[in-house]
């Protein structure tokens, strides 16, 4: 049993950790203020080869392996976790198309997306059904030569700023398999985006998605209809650890300026840190984010090797937000009056870090996977 990263996995780490102390990390706050990214922002995320890591070379990309991605998240999610969204989606797109697409739709769709010129969304959420994915309203209906699209979606992260979207649309009977998976341009006519107003993340550009006749040609489908649903399920496996580690990542920037100030704070002439009620809980959450982080990288590395992943993929889904905001909390409040101010980074991680319990399933809905997998359906809820 190796625990260890490579030497090429710990080169990409130490590039892209610099990389977030230098671009991201003194810019999250601005960018947090004024509700946006910053002008040329994913054109430094693609000149670091980020949203390139999960896609084959064959289109383009790098091909890393999925610990390789999860390292690259991990250290990028430290500097700001926001951004992360763009090279997740990148990377979970990237993989629903390449297993799942035309060879010919890959090479018109994933180069863009590679060299970071499409932004990508996943349109699946909507208004009435989140969790409920498989009973998606918006309505896809065949015309002429393709398929003309009505319906909203929310909760679309990126949602301002992609340039497409994987758009999930019913184009058969009720539930899962009357669901097809639509790759669609998101300034076509007929889309409509209204920004959402949210607790964190607030760069991200989160939006409602109104599709209003929206025509897509024939080669917008991937896979083939009706497939879609069970498309996007197996890549939330991967994702969710991914999403898992950037929790780790920026949880574990906060709990380390807690300690660094538990060292250097002094009242009553000793360090805050001699006392137990300060070090016990920061061991504690130092030690429930090793948890998180380990349980994370072990789906990545089982995806890796060709096993099964799933049930390590959704431990760490709902383990590792909730162990992040946690620590983070506890980081707040090791600061004091310090920490509660938003002229530190510790309040404006926190509220991105609550997002992250929310996006790719709920504690909930990623226990119940779980409890199904360890009980089976017949014996689970």
């Amino acid at each position: 049993m190796d625990f260890a990263f490579s030497p090429e996995q710990e080169a990409l780490a130490k590039r892209v950790r610099a990389f977030a102390a230098e671009r991201m990390a003194p810019l999250a706050a601005e960018a947090d203020r004024a509700g946006r990214f910053r002008d040329g922002l994913f054109a430094e995320l693609a000149e670091q080869e980020l949203f390139a890591l999960g896609i084959p070379a064959a289109y383009g990309g790098r091909g890393a392996d999925s610990v390789s991605l999860g390292i690259a998240l991990e250290e990028l999610a430290a500097g700001d976790l926001t951004p992360c969204y763009a090279v997740l989606n990148a990377a979970l797109i990237g993989a629903i198309l390449d297993n799942n697409a035309t060879p010919e739709q890959c090479r018109a769709w994933l180069p863009p997306a590679a060299a970071g010129e499409s932004v990508l969304a996943l349109c699946l959420t909507e208004p009435d059904h989140g969790t409920d994915a498989a009973s998606v309203e918006t309505r896809a209906q065949e015309s002429g030569a393709g398929w003309v699209l009505h319906g909203v979606k929310t909760s679309t992260m990126l949602g301002m700023y992609a340039t497409h979207g994987v758009v999930f649309a019913r184009t058969g009977g009720p539930g899962a398999r009357g669901v097809t998976a639509f790759f669609t341009p998101l300034d076509a006519p007929g889309v409509t985006r209204t920004p959402l107003r949210d607790l964190g993340s607030r760069a991200g550009g989160r939006a409602t998605l109104t599709f209003d006749g929206v025509t897509v040609g024939a080669d917008a489908v991937i896979g083939g209809p009706g497939l879609g649903f069970v498309q996007v399920m197996r890549g939330f496996d991967y994702s969710r650890a991914l999403l898992a580690l950037m929790a780790v990542g920026a949880a574990s920037a906060s709990l380390r300026e807690a300690l660094d100030h538990a060292r250097a704070r002094e009242t009553f002439g000793r360090p805050i840190g001699a006392y137990q009620g300060v070090a016990f809980p920061l061991a504690e959450h130092a030690t429930a984010l090793h948890l998180a982080r380990l349980v994370a990288y072990e789906a990545l590395w089982r995806k890796d090797a060709g096993l099964d992943h799933r049930t390590e993929a959704n431990m760490a889904k709902w383990w590792a937000p909730k162990a992040a905001v946690d620590a983070a909390h506890q980081a707040l409040l090791t600061f004091g009056h310090l920490g509660w101010s938003e002229d530190l980074p510790i309040a404006r991680r926190l509220r991105d870090l609550i997002g992250t319990e929310l996006g790719d399933g709920t504690a909930g809905a990623t226990r119940l996977v779980l409890a199904r997998r360890l009980l089976g359906r017949a014996h689970a809820p």
